[in-house]
C-alpha cells in the first residue's frame, strides 16, 4: 500500500488506524495524504472489507489505503489486544470507528491505553457519537445522511428523499475527525496531554446543513426538494 511521496507537514506522527469501510479509513487517508505515517490494523484473513468493493476489481482499495502501511490483529483475542497496546505505546493518534463500547470490551478504550501512552489523541468516528441515547446503535453513512436532514433535500419534490451518488455522510464526520485530530495535536503541543476527538456522522451532515435549520425554528419554513435545479 505504501507509494513514494514527497515530505508533508504530518511526518513526525505516527497514526494507528483500526477502522473498516470509509468513515475512520477516509480520516486516515488525509492524514497520509500529509506524510503522517498510518499503519493500517486489519482482521486477519480477507482483511477490511473494502479490499473487496468492487466489480471483479477492488478500485476503491487503493484511493482509501494509499500512503498507509498495514499490519493484521485479531483485536478480539488476548494476543493481538497486547500487540496492539503495544503499537499504541510508540503513537500520536488511534482511529477508529466500530460501534461504540467495542474497544472498551476489548480492552482497549481510551482510559485503558491513554494510561500507557498519556499523551495519545484518539479520534473516535461513529454514526450517533459516543455519548447520548442513540450512541450504541450502529451507525452508517445512509443513516448519518437522513438523521441529519440531508436525504430530504435530494431528488424531485414528487418523490421520497433520494440519495446523494456518494456516501458523503462517511467523509464529512471523516474530515471532521481529521480537523479534530490536528487540533487536539495542537492542544497537545502546548498542554502535553491527549484526548478523545468524538467524531458522529449525523452531527457532520447537520453542520452541513447551512439555513435550514433556522429556516425552521425562526420562520416554520421546511425547505423542499428541487430535483437537479
Amino acid at each position: 500500500m505504501t507509494m513514494s511521496r514527497m515530505a508533508g507537514a504530518l511526518d513526525d506522527i505516527r497514526v494507528v488506524e483500526c477502522g473498516q469501510l470509509i468513515a475512520g479509513p477516509f480520516c486516515g487517508q488525509l492524514l497520509a495524504d500529509h506524510g503522517a505515517e498510518v499503519i493500517k490494523v486489519e482482521p486477519p484473513g480477507k482483511g477490511d472489507a473494502m479490499r473487496e468493493w468492487g466489480r471483479n476489481k477492488p478500485v476503491w482499495w487503493p484511493v482509501i489505503a494509499r500512503n498507509k502501511k498495514s499490519v493484521t490483529l485479531d483485536l478480539r483475542r488476548p494476543e493481538g489486544q497486547e500487540l496492539f497496546r503495544k503499537l499504541v505505546a510508540k503513537a500520536d493518534i488511534v482511529i477508529e470507528n466500530f460501534r461504540p463500547g467495542t474497544m472498551e470490551k476489548w480492552g482497549l478504550g481510551y482510559d485503558e491505553l491513554s494510561r500507557i501512552n498519556p499523551g495519545l489523541i484518539m479520534v473516535r468516528v461513529s454514526g450517533f457519537g459516543q455519548t447520548g441515547p442513540y450512541a450504541p446503535r450502529a451507525g452508517y453513512g445512509a443513516i448519518g445522511e437522513a438523521m441529519g436532514g440531508l436525504r430530504n433535500l435530494c431528488g424531485d419534490p414528487s418523490t421520497p428523499p433520494s440519495r446523494v451518488g456518494i456516501s458523503i455522510g462517511d467523509s464529512l464526520a471523516a474530515t471532521f475527525a481529521c480537523l479534530g485530530a490536528l487540533m487536539a495535536l495542537h492542544h497537545r503541543h502546548r498542554t502535553g496531554r491527549g484526548q478523545v476527538v468524538d467524531s458522529a456522522i449525523y452531527e457532520a451532515v447537520l453542520a452541513m446543513m447551512e439555513s435550514t435549520i433556522p429556516e425552521y425554528t425562526e420562520a416554520g419554513f421546511i425547505r423542499e426538494r428541487t430535483g437537479s435545479i
